[in-house]
């Protein structure tokens, strides 16, 4: 199957998933709990989770999968062969609290590559999609990230982990980007976040976060000429691509710029 095909039945797949969470937001009947004691799951992130990877099964068997709630520790996987990574519900606070930044997140990636990103965003009717080396699109049309030359006239987004211990520390990067930039946002969707940065809604994104919040998105982000990175090296072993720890993506003019504002704040707070 070609590449182009695998984006369009992703893209089915996403479309499916999205009908069955704004079903979901409509008659309310989903419960919620918590893992780790403070990341709210609800059962709508599940039931997501387990149509995308029965659809998966059904149209690329065989294939290893990494998804948030079925499947959440990426050690058990070959992170240099192929797998699909999949947020069946990017936001879920969001979800459940009926706010509209909300996203079902697919990507495939293969030999540590990511080779396409779905991202679609059920409640905002925007569907962002990119093939590797082929350009980003929102609702077929071609995007392009900011041209942002200054960070003082930069939007930026972040985000903060659930466990509140974590917090602490970040905020010295939060004010210090606060200090030179526009203004900051935080919208409680990395996949959306870095859409909104591959459009140029945003001139920048950081956080650290997981592979299934990311992946798709930093895919998009890339190919519409957004300059993606880390803040630090990347451990051996691990690619690029599926390292979640410190990313940076922004308007290619600004990247140094910020990136030596955050490496700043950290020394700071050492």
């Amino acid at each position: 199957m070609s590449l182009a095909d695998r984006l369009e039945e992703a893209v089915d797949i996403a479309h499916r998933a999205g009908r069955t969470i704004r079903e979901a937001r409509a008659n309310q009947d989903f419960q919620q709990h918590y893992k780790k004691g403070s990341e709210l799951v609800t059962d709508t992130d599940v039931a997501v989770d387990t149509l995308i990877a029965e659809s998966l099964e059904q149209r690329f068997p065989g294939e290893p999968r990494l998804t948030e709630e079925l499947t959440p520790d990426r050690d058990d996987f070959d992170l240099h062969d192929t797998l699909w990574v999949v947020d069946p519900i990017d936001g879920t606070v969001n979800f459940a609290h009926g706010l509209p930044h909300v996203a079902v997140s697919i990507a495939w990636v293969k030999n540590g590559h990511t080779e396409l990103g779905v991202v679609h965003a059920p409640f905002l009717n925007e569907t962002f999609t990119a093939l590797r080396g082929s350009g980003a699109y929102r609702n077929g049309e071609r995007i392009r990230a900011s041209r942002a030359t200054s960070l003082a006239r930069s939007l930026v987004a972040t985000g903060f982990p659930y466990n509140r211990d974590s917090r602490p520390p970040l905020l010295r990067r939060v004010s210090a980007v606060l200090m030179h930039c526009q203004d900051i946002r935080r919208n409680g969707a990395a996949a959306l976040d870095l859409c909104d940065v591959a459009c140029g809604r945003l001139d920048a994104y950081y956080e650290s976060v997981s592979p299934w919040d990311f992946a798709a998105g930093l895919l998009i982000a890339r190919e519409a000429g957004a300059r993606t990175g880390h803040l630090y090296p990347c451990p051996s072993g691990i690619p690029e691509d599926l390292y979640g720890e410190n990313i940076i993506v922004t308007a290619p003019d600004i990247h140094g710029e910020l990136t030596e504002l955050l490496q700043r704040a950290d020394e700071d707070r050492l």
